[in-house]
């Protein structure tokens, strides 16, 4: 597995099930921008409000035309088998939730403070213990990250402005400094 982050803002994405998993994978989604369709049989959950659309009826070969990514979410193993094969010819990233086989990308327990984002994954085997890694990380990490992200994307751009390079600089002891400046800890 490669650990990656992607920008999801304004790229299609379709969720196949409208239950409580389906739903929850559609807030992941739209909580990163992606313009969501959730296609099901049946709605069996709330969704999130911000989903582009929501087709009722069973899933269909053609539905993830123009998909950068899918999730399937409905528990049928024939309606997966239908989403690998597209997904495999449309060349789309595919989680099949519960069904590691037949997913090419998992999703992570994350830990967010503003452009911080830890990311924790057991490559599917076992989202509890992600979970867990997570809360533990974000609990030992200085609070306010997101300000010392901020202030540094600044002076790295200032640098950059004045046709300076950003590399081989003492970021680290940077990085230190302002955690104490705004009172990270």
């Amino acid at each position: 597995m490669f650990p990656l982050v992607v920008d999801l803002r304004g790229r299609r994405v379709v969720v196949v099930g409208a239950g409580e998993v389906g739903s929850h994978k559609s807030a992941q989604l739209l909580a990163a921008g992606a313009r969501v369709t959730v296609i099901s049989d049946a709605v069996l959950a709330q969704l999130p409000d911000g989903i582009e659309a929501v087709v009722v009826r069973p899933y269909r070969r053609g539905d993830l035309e123009g998909a950068f990514l899918a999730v399937g979410a409905t528990g049928d193993r024939d309606v997966n088998d239908l989403l690998v094969e597209e997904a495999d010819e449309l060349s789309i990233l595919l989680n099949v939730v519960d069904d590691l086989a037949r997913s090419n990308f998992f999703f992570t327990a994350v830990h967010r403070d503003g452009d911080v984002l830890v990311s924790v994954s057991t490559e599917g085997s076992s989202p509890a213990l992600a979970q867990w890694i997570r809360n533990a990380v974000g609990a030992a990490l200085p609070r306010n990250l997101g300000a010392v992200a901020i202030r540094l994307r600044a002076e790295r751009r200032a640098l950059h402005a004045a046709g300076q390079s950003s590399e081989n600089r003492p970021w680290a002891a940077r990085v230190e400094a302002l955690i104490d400046e705004l009172g990270a800890s």
